[in-house]
């Protein structure tokens, strides 16, 4: 069994990609910044070649269920997150009209930002985690109410049924 596994501090993370390099097993993933546990080795290349410090080995448990988050912090904070959502899709479109040019870039910069600062959001909520329970009320309210005709309901519903709600389980 493993002793220790690497996990990435999300704050810490300057995004600068070494560990995707250094990591023998493909276990990092900067897409969406989580290190894969069964895939890590525990073998720390990619703790030591990271900059900004943002990996940390770590023992290799179960951990609990992700701690709840009052009702006061959540609901503001969600409502936070569809506006960031709303501004990423402006400036998304701004950038598409104003194609390769000065404007288009700094508005392609900017939704990217804005992405990064909602996903945070998101994150600090507790919805960016597939196993929590927040994470399955919002997946079960899209796939009843979807945004979009373009939404992905039925992606919603199959993560619903494979990934595990650690909160029901505790």
């Amino acid at each position: 069994m493993k002793k220790l596994i690497a996990v990435r501090n999300l704050r810490l993370c300057t995004k600068d990609c070494l560990c995707l390099y250094v990591c023998p097993t493909g276990a990092t993933d900067t897409e969406n910044s989580i290190i894969d546990t069964e895939k890590c080795t525990g073998c720390r290349a990619c703790a030591d070649a990271c900059p900004g410090g943002a990996i940390s080995m770590v023992p290799a448990a179960e951990y609990p269920p992700q701690q709840k988050k009052d009702v006061r912090v959540l609901s503001p904070s969600f409502a936070l997150a569809e506006s960031k959502a709303a501004q990423e899709a402006l400036a998304a479109r701004l950038a598409a009209l104003g194609g390769g040019s000065d404007f288009g870039r700094l508005m392609a910069a900017l939704a990217r930002s804005v992405r990064l600062v909602n996903e945070d959001l998101l994150r600090e909520s507790g919805y960016m985690l597939p196993q929590s329970g927040n994470a399955h009320a919002l997946l079960k309210k899209l796939a009843a109410d979807p945004p979009s005709a373009a939404f992905p309901v039925q992606a919603a519903r199959r993560l619903l049924k494979l990934l595990p709600d650690n909160d029901e389980c505790g």
